[in-house]
């Protein structure tokens, strides 16, 4: 039998193979368990909400799964009946209907929205970490020291807040000649206000921000203790491994868009290591290929657990081209030997899969991909594309994949509310 830790944190394992290394297979459940993709009562993850439960009773269950991964990536794209938010959390919770996903930001919610991976809503607890990011923004990392070249305007749009309320941006005077990069310069200053910290996205209404001072929409509790550096790391690099499972440093530190921080990266991964919170893993790939990495002590027995499932193939669910499981394209190739690919910024005729392309996962396997087009006037989806990955690569059966494509496609479309498409042949 082997221990990690000190004598006050002794993790008994009897599965070597987190010592030395993770097999792929080992690593790829261990990913989706901590995802809440693979038996999440392992984890002590909901699976389920009712599918007659409105958003308040959904919302518990849908919190869960945003603080183990720590953030819920948001995506303005509803071409497949809903935006990614609300594909993510559907994929995890059988019955929650992804529209309640556009209600979770409010004045009173345990979210924020920040830049965490890319916009996203982030625990409250959270807050305090990001204090190193939004003291980096106040010169923001695309529009240069806006703030301070239009400072007049900057004034008078955070006085007109405190007057007059929260403003959308929708609201925001002034020019636009489309695009994100061509903001109205009044749409730039809020959202620089935003970045660094004195202004605090409110809430959302028909995807549109509603722009609010800080100090009405953070809580005091979490305004009033900002972190320095290495604390914010030490708690960032912990929650994305609490997500991931088994992780490598780069994998990591993408997690939070963390650039720049080679030696104050490699600090935070020592002491918690020393911490006795995680521990060096490698994966061990079948061809004899080893990959650094980490893994949480936390998760060592579960990585024995899930090494001995037998998941289940025949049962699919659709993933969102934006789900925290398959934004690392590089990950996603080597624990499920699976070419993810986003092709929404393809030209049409250069695109393989199709537009807005989601992964069907089955049991612990990537098995196939399909491109949805919601038609509400119709009250049906449109199956655009539909592309089997050879059933040999996931060990899987051609009828299996079938049956789970069929099975991901009645949920998904029972989660936005719309006919499920049949497919051919």
């Amino acid at each position: 039998m082997l221990f990690v830790g000190g004598p006050a944190r002794r993790h008994a394992f009897v599965h070597d193979e987190s010592m030395e290394g993770l097999t792929t297979r080992t690593a790829a459940r261990l990913a989706l368990a901590r995802a809440g993709l693979l038996n999440p009562a392992w984890t002590g993850l909901p699976a389920r909400v009712s599918p007659r439960a409105g958003a308040a009773s959904s919302l518990p269950a849908a919190l869960a799964h945003i603080e183990r991964a720590g953030y819920l990536q948001l995506d303005t794209v509803a071409v497949a009946g809903a935006r990614s938010h609300g594909i993510v959390l559907a994929s995890r919770l059988e019955g929650y209907r992804a529209a309640h996903a556009e209600t979770l930001l409010t004045p009173d919610s345990a979210l924020f929205e920040y830049w965490g991976h890319e916009a996203s809503w982030l625990p409250i607890e959270l807050y305090p970490a990001f204090a190193f990011r939004r003291a980096a923004f106040a010169v923001h990392p695309w529009w240069g020291d806006l703030l301070e070249e239009h400072s007049q305007q900057a004034r008078a749009l955070v006085e007109r807040i405190r007057a007059e309320g929260p403003l959308r941006s929708a609201d925001l005077e002034g020019s636009s000649r489309g695009g994100f990069w061509n903001l109205k310069l009044s749409k730039k200053i809020a959202t620089a206000l935003w970045s660094s910290g004195e202004l605090a996205i409110r809430e959302r209404r028909g995807f549109l921000r509603a722009y609010d001072l800080c100090e009405r929409v953070i809580p005091a509790r979490a305004r009033a203790r900002p972190l320095p550096l290495a604390d914010s790391l030490r708690v960032l690099l912990e929650r994305a491994l609490a997500g991931h499972g088994w992780a490598t440093t780069s994998t990591l530190a993408a997690t939070w868009r963390l650039r720049n921080l080679r030696a104050e990266l490699a600090a935070a991964l020592s002491e918690l290591r020393e911490a006795g919170v995680i521990h060096p893993c490698e994966l061990r790939a079948d061809d004899g290929q080893r990959t650094r990495g980490w893994i949480r002590v936390a998760d060592l027995e579960l990585a024995a657990r899930v090494g001995r499932a037998r998941p289940r193939r025949d049962r699919g669910v659709l993933l969102s081209p934006f789900d925290p499981v398959l934004w690392d394209r590089g990950r996603v190739a080597q624990l499920f030997a699976f070419d993810q690919k986003l092709e929404i910024f393809k030209p049409p005729a250069t695109r393989v899969y199709g537009y807005y392309c989601m992964p069907v996962l089955a049991g612990d396997q990537l098995v196939a991909r399909v491109d949805l087009k919601a038609d509400r006037r119709a009250g049906a989806l449109e199956l655009r594309a539909l592309h089997y990955e050879p059933p040999a690569s996931c060990g899987t059966t051609a009828a299996e994949q079938r049956a789970a494509v069929e099975h991901g496609l009645r949920r998904y479309a029972a989660s936005v509310e719309l006919r499920a498409p049949t497919l051919p042949g």
